[in-house]
């Protein structure tokens, strides 16, 4: 193990995996930095590890720590300075009549089942090994910071509360809401589901008087990754400094609105 001397979290460690196949390159190997002990990464600490690059996968803290590649570039978005383009006010649009509730994390079969639906609909047989259940709970519903589940459905039918459409995980942090997931209907291919989930992020950021929406990682060779270029301005963390990033928005399809371990 070794100490990250630039960062200011004297009580964590941080090592380097093992090398391991990437999940966004063919052909890559990748590997990630931990920040360990996970029962000392509280709300406070996560924010500056986020501000650092880091994502969480559960209670797994880490960031891209690669021995020949650069391409994962964290990124957010200034809320402040986000205005949607056409598309985006088509999407909110849209959507306006979602029904949007905020819950605690817990697990609902219902979400679980949408979620199963999803990764068998958006993610190739063996890419990605979350359908189990407890994998579920490990990878989307284990936080120790302030973490919150949004779920969207359609308005409600008579006695009965409207079909679910998306779910939403959040980490509320001192300086803006970090976007940890989302998984959506996938059979619906005139939605917009996953931007209007962004959208809705942006917008609760704003409304909590909030400066930045985390999103993750930016891969531009990465169809999955390359979507967050439609969010402008968009800044990204390059040599330990946040700048904003000037990026071809055509090599982001609208609703690829998810990744593995954190997007």
């Amino acid at each position: 193990m070794t100490q990250v001397n630039e960062l200011p979290l004297t009580a964590l460690q941080f090592y380097a995996t093992a090398p391991y196949p990437c999940s966004y390159l063919p052909a890559q190997i990748a590997r990630s930095q931990v920040a360990t002990p996970s029962h000392a990464i509280h709300a406070d600490l996560y924010g500056e590890l986020v501000n650092a690059g880091f994502r969480r996968s559960g209670l797994f803290t880490y960031r891209p720590y690669c021995d020949q590649c650069q391409a994962c570039i964290a990124t957010r978005i200034p809320v402040n300075q986000f205005i949607p383009n056409r598309s985006q006010r088509r999407a909110w649009n849209k959507h306006a009549n979602l029904q949007i509730q905020v819950l605690n994390l817990a697990y609902q079969e219902e979400h679980y089942q949408l979620y199963q639906r999803y990764q068998n609909q958006r993610h190739a047989v063996g890419e990605i090994d979350r359908n189990d259940e407890d994998q579920y709970r490990q990878f989307l519903l284990q936080s120790r910071v302030n973490s919150r589940l949004i779920e969207f459905r359609d308005g409600p039918n008579g006695q009965h509360p409207g079909r679910l459409r998306m779910v939403s995980m959040i980490d509320i942090l001192e300086q803006g809401i970090s976007s940890v997931y989302t998984f959506f209907d996938a059979n619906q291919p005139s939605a917009s589901f996953g931007t209007y989930s962004i959208l809705w992020q942006i917008n609760q950021t704003q409304q909590l008087g909030l400066a930045y929406l985390y999103l993750g990682y930016y891969i531009q060779a990465s169809v999955k990754m390359a979507y967050k270029a439609k969010f402008q301005p968009l800044e990204g963390l390059i040599n330990d400094q946040w700048q904003t990033l000037v990026l071809p928005t055509a090599l982001a399809p609208s609703e690829v609105v998810s990744s593995p371990a954190g997007q």
